[in-house]
């Protein structure tokens, strides 16, 4: 059988690769690293984190992303299988141990005995008799890129994705700092405490804020400069000059927190750090991605109480990430229209998250491999958690599919709507929050139900 190639060795392309080599389909990965660089790399090592380390919420029950985290776990995900591994303390969500879990990856990868691992750049597109799955994210080489909009006849998007600064533990004075989870919220390792707390008063907060205005932010390269940021990862200045109240609604809002040294004293705004490896050495700044200068981020962050100290092991960055107009692009299986032997996969195709490109190049792995094996595969029902992203990404649950397409992580507001319990089991009617939080379990309940059955109707392992 002839092998599938599949380009790019992160989460997309790594998944894609193991779940086509798990149906009995040989594989080919191709990974242009070591000897061709990307902006913000910095190992070779397959499915690198090189942003946050979290995979955000783990709640199967009444999230979108945790559902489509156990939707991946039932499809045999090598993604999920790792960073469960790997996990590290964080509250409700699943955060890993960045080098531990792409080792784990790599290792896999590496001892499966139909995936071959080439380290290549690939610079054309194959003729139509090779299967190719293009998995190689927002940093796609510029001769890659080029032999895409070759092909496509469509110029590329782009949007600016931004990287939160990591603290030294030892650096953070536990005097001002305190562990806990928002609400005490216990994450898959059972851990409520697990983020590091930074409070300020009214008049830090103000300073902090000012001093964001004012700071000055790199510089951007010509072809740069006319992209728009996504919304979903906005650069904290970015935030702060859409209003100054704009950051307590968002990363550093103080709900859920009780200030362990001064209980009686409601902070005005918190900051929070996620503990960034197991050794618990490192923290990341979460939800504080920027593209300030250097030495203007340090003297900003050492204004929060609690950092005056700190000390970084990675300060901040910025870089462009680009997709593509999927929907004018891709049909329903991922196939390049009118080159249905090239598939994308992941961050490429205009989803956004990590656990939204992991889980692309899982049902494009999938669509491949059933290809191969003479089988073509339906897609996942729009009720799941992929079929919902996939729809999103195909232009299949827009309105206006040429004026509405952007990236997109995966939110309950893409999945059809469901009728909810609307009353208690004692008869009395649910309020607002409690009717939202039924519907919510509701979803995500509908979700796992229709996805196993799914993957149950649609068994893609080899009879041989």
């Amino acid at each position: 059988m002839k092998p599938v190639r599949v380009v790019g060795g992160g989460l997309a392309g790594s998944e894609a690769a193991w779940q086509i080599a798990s149906a009995g389909v040989p594989v080919i990965l191709m990974e242009m690293r070591p000897g061709v660089a990307t902006p913000v790399h910095k190992t070779d090592g397959l499915a690198e984190l090189v942003c946050s380390n979290s995979f955000r919420s783990d709640d199967a029950g009444a999230n979108a992303v945790g559902v489509l985290h156990q939707e991946m776990r039932l499809a045999g995900s090598l993604i999920m299988r790792s960073a469960d591994r790997h996990q590290l303390p964080a509250g409700s969500a699943l955060a890993v141990d960045r080098d531990a879990f792409s080792a784990s990856v790599g290792e896999a990868i590496l001892a499966h005995p139909l995936i071959e691992v080439e380290r290549a750049e690939l610079t054309a597109l194959p003729a139509a008799d090779e299967s190719l799955v293009v998995a190689t994210g927002p940093l796609t080489s510029d001769a890659l890129s080029a032999a895409i909009r070759t092909a496509t006849g469509e110029d590329e998007l782009a949007f600016f994705d931004a990287i939160a600064p990591i603290v030294h533990r030892d650096s953070i004075d536990m005097n001002v700092a305190w562990f806990q989870s928002r609400y005490d919220k216990p994450g898959p390792g059972g851990d409520a405490a697990a983020y590091l707390n930074c409070p300020l008063s009214h008049e830090t907060y103000e300073a902090f804020i000012d001093a964001l205005l004012a700071a000055e932010t790199a510089d951007f390269r010509d072809w740069e400069k006319d992209t728009p940021y996504f919304e979903g990862c906005l650069p904290i200045e970015v935030m702060a000059s859409r209003g100054r109240q704009t950051l307590r609604y968002g990363p550093m809002k103080p709900v859920g927190l009780t200030n362990r040294h001064r209980p009686e004293e409601k902070p005005y705004a918190v900051v929070q750090l996620r503990q960034d490896n197991r050794q618990g050495t490192l923290f990341n700044m979460v939800g504080f991605q920027t593209k300030m200068k250097y030495g203007e981020q340090v003297k900003a962050f050492r204004l929060i109480p609690g950092l005056e100290s700190a000390e970084f092991a990675r300060l901040g960055g910025i870089h462009r990430n680009t997709f593509l107009r999927s929907p004018k692009i891709l049909d329903e299986r991922l196939r390049m229209k009118g080159a249905p032997h090239i598939r994308f996969a992941g961050q490429i195709t205009g989803c956004e998250g990590y656990v939204e490109s992991a889980a692309i190049g899982l049902i494009a792995g999938r669509f491949a491999a059933a290809e191969a094996l003479g089988a073509p595969l339906a897609s996942p029902p729009e009720t799941s958690a992929h079929g919902a992203l996939l729809a999103h990404i195909t232009g299949r649950s827009l309105v206006d599919p040429d004026a509405d397409f952007q990236p997109m992580n995966v939110n309950f507001g893409l999945f059809p709507e469901i009728e909810a319990p609307q009353q208690r089991e004692d008869g009395s009617r649910m309020k607002g929050k409690e009717r939202g939080l039924a519907r919510k379990r509701a979803l995500a309940a509908r979700a796992l139900a229709d996805f196993a059955a799914w993957l149950e109707k649609n068994e893609l392992r080899q009879a041989a």
